[in-house]
């Protein structure tokens, strides 16, 4: 018997957090370039990609509450959530290949082959990460150690998204050698073997430790009432969708934005860290192999989009990383809803400031992207450690527990932020007057600052007052449910076993 409070090793955290990591680098990859490459590489209009996003994850959404509720019911040797973590790894890298294969078909085959692939890697996506993201929900009863867990998910999360953001560009291009397509489906390849590994790592390394009080099967039906009555869980659900699409809607364009409004740019900075890089590390190792050396470059060199979209997405990654493993810290002296409410502010601050950016102002767009996502990042693992909350709250109120549920609703918010996000930079795109590769319009490039700042901003200051009015799961109520559903555990002699 194992106690429902057992602290966690950091082994075991650490390989939860691979999880993220694995899957990160198929969604980081999505949610930063898939616009990109749909307009860019595949050749969809703006408007034909928006609503093949918004209908793919809108079925997906309501997807992810079957497997959340099959997952619940499911019982194997190894749990119910980590059996689906092994035997989906490799579909679902098989599948992401082929969202970002190019086939030779006409224009309408083309659009029936994105719709499904799309589709088939979006289902795909949940089967694995839902049952992953719940079994934060059972890994540990004590609030802490899921507060510890979730932030090596996030930091796991980050790095996957700071692997993408550094290489996804280059290695596309460096795979394609002038075929994008090409360079684009070997880069998901490769990143598809990477996260099998990491898979395989999270499911030999954690285990399941908290099981239902009620010993009695429940129904869906009253799983699902148990969801809609539980109130907290449906301001997060509310106050996810917002915080989605204040962060996909920036991200969905970032590299248009780059590539149509900032342009090519000179930058003493990047050349600065770029000469370092290549005298110190690249023209070493090109010694060693008999390789040319490369040549310093001088501080009026210009850098393309693909570097500075590189440049400002791994910054993002970076310090976003960085803040999530404050988040324990942070918590601790703020509490979790405090945490979030003064990462919000800042966020909202430095999103809204680049209305005001001029292509010139290279050296602030950096700065402003820097404090942003410290603040920004963080706002992800809280948010996931309160949903573990209502899953507590649920079982206190109810005296049935349905983790998977839970959880899979609450991911659910997240395609539905995702599809309604993506297909509004698309539509705007689209209506401002987009057209891939060639120089845009006035209208196209406010539309893309836009987007950048003030659209993101109205959305994500919506969030932040639902959750600072209306969210009452503080630390104090928390530590009263904790206590009153360990004395339960102890009543009905059901304390978890290690699975």
């Amino acid at each position: 018997m194992e106690n429902v409070t057992q602290k966690l090793s950091i082994k075991e955290k650490i390989g939860y957090g691979f999880g993220d990591l694995a899957s990160c680098l198929f969604w980081a990859t999505v949610m930063s370039q898939l616009l990109f490459f749909y307009t860019d590489i595949f050749g969809l209009t703006g408007k034909a990609a928006g609503l093949m996003f918004f209908i793919s994850r809108i079925l997906d959404a309501f997807f992810d509450v079957v497997i959340g509720m099959t997952a619940d019911r499911t019982k194997s040797r190894w749990g119910k959530f980590r059996p689906y973590i092994l035997w989906g790894a490799v579909p679902l890298a098989v599948s992401a290949v082929l969202a970002f294969s190019t086939p030779e078909f006409s224009e309408a085959g083309k659009l029936i082959y994105a719709y499904a692939t799309f589709i088939l890697f979006m289902f795909l996506y949940s089967a694995v990460n839902i049952p992953y993201t719940a079994l934060l929900g059972v890994i540990s009863g004590d609030p802490v150690e899921r507060t510890s867990a979730s932030s090596f998910k996030f930091v796991g999360a980050y790095l996957g998204g700071f692997i993408v953001s550094a290489t996804v560009l280059p290695l596309a291009a460096h795979f394609g050698g002038g075929n994008a397509a090409k360079g684009w489906q070997m880069t998901m390849g490769f990143y598809g073997v990477a996260a099998i590994i990491f898979f395989i790592i999270t499911f030999l390394s954690t285990r399941e430790r908290i099981q239902p009080i009620a010993k009695e099967k429940t129904s869906v039906k009253n799983d699902l009432k148990d969801l809609t009555k539980n109130v907290p869980w449906m301001l997060l659900f509310i106050v996810t969708i917002l915080f989605i699409l204040f962060v996909c809607i920036r991200l969905s364009v970032t590299t248009h934005y780059f590539k149509y409004y900032i342009g090519e740019q000179a930058s003493p900075l990047l050349s600065h860290i770029s000469n370092f890089f290549i005298q110190f590390i690249l023209n070493p190792l090109y010694g060693i192999f008999g390789k040319e050396q490369i040549a310093l470059l001088d501080v009026t060199h210009k850098f393309g989009f693909e570097v500075l979209t590189s440049v400002f997405n791994t910054l993002g990654q970076g310090l976003s990383l960085v803040g999530v493993l404050l988040v324990p810290w942070f918590a601790k002296i703020f509490g979790r809803k405090g945490g979030i409410l003064i990462l919000f502010v800042v966020a909202l601050v430095c999103t809204g400031a680049f209305y005001f950016f001029k292509p010139e102002n290279l050296l602030l767009i950096f700065i402003f992207q820097f404090f942003g996502s410290l603040t920004g990042g963080p706002i992800s693992a809280l948010l996931w450690v309160l949903y573990a909350d209502t899953a507590d709250y649920s079982e206190w109120k109810t005296g049935r527990r349905a983790t998977g549920l839970v959880f899979s609703a609450s991911i659910m918010s997240n395609k539905i932020g995702w599809a309604v996000g993506s297909m509004i930079a698309a539509f705007i795109l689209d209506q401002t007057g987009f057209v891939a590769n060639v120089i845009q319009n006035i209208d196209v490039q406010n539309g893309l600052r836009n987007m950048m700042s003030i659209i993101p901003v109205a959305i994500g200051s919506v969030a932040f007052i639902i959750l600072a009015f209306f969210y009452k799961l503080d630390e104090p109520t928390m530590k009263k449910v904790k206590e009153e559903l360990d004395a339960r555990r102890k009543a009905n002699d059901a304390e978890p076993k290690t699975v």
